[in-house]
């Protein structure tokens, strides 16, 4: 299981090095099939994975991503409303195939999956990009390591036993404390092609930090739902890790937070 997990990891790794170091095309549509996929993962969950509502789902990820490389809509809330009226469209003229709560999971399941990961192609875009991209990995991955290291040494006080019994809070404060001082390191290595000064590194340490809490939230969040549906996983496509949402569940919410606050306070 250990090698098994190991070599998947590998290979998750080079997967993701490959598709950011190419940016461009290469990784919007590569990000556009992980968000099928997982979206596909989460719709299973709510048993619309093969329904007209989880293909309206596909259909308006697609749209969104292209959109992004290729841009003919020029205001989201066309997009938002779009999606939204095409689901509930589905829901009534089909009612009573499909439950209010499948809607939805149809309709937030774009925005938790796609629009979200999105935000990596988004981040790659902006400007010294390819070396900020880095830092979602570094802070989704490298809060849960510090967290995981921190906690199996120190930790006694549970952050949530109910939803996560193995996690604490000292494990928690060492992932964002392991964050931001991974980020100053990353930072200082990098500060002459990043054309970046003291104060702009201590300012993408404190991005990082908060990337880091939110990717607790990320990680505890799929957790939640999976605990609520009694689900182990959410599949199996990557051996060892379950499946796409299982790997890139702190991924998701980590996107975002770096992408707008290095987009607004450095880029």
């Amino acid at each position: 299981m250990f090698w098994t997990r190991l070599l998947s990891g590998i290979v998750l790794v080079a997967a993701a090095l490959a598709l950011i170091i190419a940016g461009g095309d290469i990784l919007l549509f590569g990000l556009l099939a992980v968000s099928l996929i997982g979206l596909y993962e989460l719709y299973r969950v709510f048993h619309i994975e093969k329904s007209l509502l989880g293909f309206a789902g596909y259909a308006s990820a697609a749209v969104y991503y292209l959109n992004l490389g290729f841009p003919f809509l020029s205001v989201f809330e066309v997009f938002v409303l779009g999606l939204l009226i095409v689901l509930m469209a589905v829901y009534v003229l089909s009612f009573p195939k499909y439950q209010a709560d499948q809607v939805f999971a149809g309709f937030v399941g774009v925005f938790y999956v796609a629009v979200m990961l999105s935000c990596v192609y988004q981040a790659r875009a902006l400007p010294r990009g390819n070396y900020i991209v880095w830092l979602i990995f570094l802070c989704s991955w490298g809060c849960d390591t510090c967290a995981y290291c921190v906690g199996v040494l120190i930790g006694k006080h549970k952050m949530a036993p109910k939803l996560s019994p193995k996690k604490s809070v000292e494990g928690a404060v060492g992932g964002i404390i392991g964050t931001a001082l991974l980020t100053i390191l990353y930072g200082y290595v990098f500060r002459e092609p990043m054309r970046l000064s003291m104060e702009d590194i201590l300012i993408l340490a404190a991005i990082t930090a908060v990337g880091g809490l939110i990717s607790m939230v990320g990680d505890l969040a799929a957790s939640a739902i999976k605990r609520n549906y009694e689900i182990k996983d959410y599949g199996k496509l990557i051996p060892g890790h379950g499946g796409i949402l299982d790997r890139f569940d702190s991924v998701i919410f980590t996107a975002p937070i770096i992408y707008y606050l290095a987009r607004f306070l450095i880029a």
